[in-house]
């Protein structure tokens, strides 16, 4: 299978515009781990059943919570593309879970 590409402004993860057309601006996308689930970024508190913690390496994944395609925040910084890592279901399961939470979390 070729590589997908979503576009992207220079290095900044906040400009992706992901291939299912999803920006931060329109659903919103969200920090994850290298698992795909989205990370909590609170001090000092409880990381919320459901998000994982921030990782330690601050290895960070973009998740688009629309199709569940995740880009690596490393090689767009470095490279100025961004290609999707993998795929994960946003439906149902844990990744669903974690993004309800997180979004609750933000409102």
């Amino acid at each position: 299978m070729d590589t997908e590409f979503a576009d992207v402004i220079g290095h900044d993860v906040t400009s992706i515009t992901c291939l299912c057309g999803n920006t931060v601006s329109k659903e919103g996308l969200i920090q994850a781990n290298s698992q795909g689930v989205p990370v909590y970024a609170g001090a000092n508190t409880p990381v919320p059943a459901g998000l994982a913690a921030w990782p330690d390496d601050e290895d960070l994944y973009t998740l688009c919570p629309s199709c569940g395609r995740v880009y690596h925040d490393t090689v767009i910084e470095e490279t100025e593309t961004a290609p999707v890592a993998f795929q994960v279901d946003v439906a149902a399961g844990p990744i669903a879970e974690a993004i309800r939470v997180h979004w609750d979390l933000s409102t």
